[in-house]
């Protein structure tokens, strides 16, 4: 039987987040998808948002590009790393607001895969249980 989580995790308390396991996403409200999301070239081109021509260019044109089409919120040139951009409510532009599901999932980001295995506190997650 699962036991419930009561709580929702403060993202910016790591010690509060969730030791992950598999099924806990299914009830949460993706809160995971509210963190600032550092993309590389090659998820862009496997988005679809870059093709592998325009990937061989230079990387802050791609990036002048996605900043005005509010796709990416900036660009790191030292460590190549585009941030995608965040709606008002800091959910990722990639999310869908109303069903909390990733618009994009199969294509998404190697640190959306990775997810929680990598990030801010591996292994664990900000679990937020949906309203209802």
């Amino acid at each position: 039987m699962k036991i419930p989580v009561h709580y929702a995790a403060d993202l910016d308390r790591l010690e509060t987040w969730v030791k992950y396991r598999n099924g806990l996403c299914r009830d949460c409200r993706a809160s995971c998808c509210t963190l600032p999301a550092e993309v590389r070239m090659g998820d862009l081109v496997r988005l679809g948002l870059v093709d592998e021509f325009e990937a061989e260019g230079p990387a802050k044109d791609v990036a002048r590009r996605l900043v005005k089409a509010g796709i990416v919120e900036r660009y790191n040139h030292r460590s190549e790393l585009f941030t995608l951009a965040r709606m008002s409510n800091n959910d990722c532009v990639l999310l869908d607001g109303r069903t909390r599901r990733c618009t994009v999932y199969e294509k998404r980001p190697d640190t959306c895969r990775n997810h929680p295995q990598v990030g801010p506190r591996p292994g664990y997650c900000a679990y937020a249980p949906k309203p209802g």
